[in-house]
C-alpha cells in the first residue's frame, strides 16, 4: 500500500514561464493567446497563469498523427 508521502502532486496551474518551460512556446505567445481569449488563463495580481489542462489541449489540438512506416510516400 502506498503511503500519503509517495503521492506525486501536481499542479492545477503553472504561470507563463512555466508553460514557456512545458511546451518550449514563448511567454510572449501564452499572453498573448491567454489576453485574447484563445485559452483560459487566470490573472492574480501580477501573476498569469495557464491551467495545466490548457496546456495539454493545446498540445492535443496541435498534435499531427503518426505517418503509416509503410505509407510514408516512398
Amino acid at each position: 500500500m502506498r503511503s500519503k508521502v509517495d503521492r506525486k502532486i501536481e499542479p492545477e496551474f503553472v504561470d507563463v514561464k512555466g508553460a514557456e518551460i512545458i511546451t518550449g512556446r514563448s511567454r510572449w505567445s501564452w499572453r498573448r493567446d491567454a489576453y485574447s481569449g484563445k485559452i483560459a488563463s487566470v490573472k492574480l495580481g501580477a501573476r498569469l497563469l495557464i491551467p495545466v489542462a490548457e496546456i495539454r489541449r493545446v498540445i492535443a489540438e496541435n498534435t499531427r498523427p503518426r505517418l503509416n512506416p509503410r505509407n510514408d510516400g516512398r
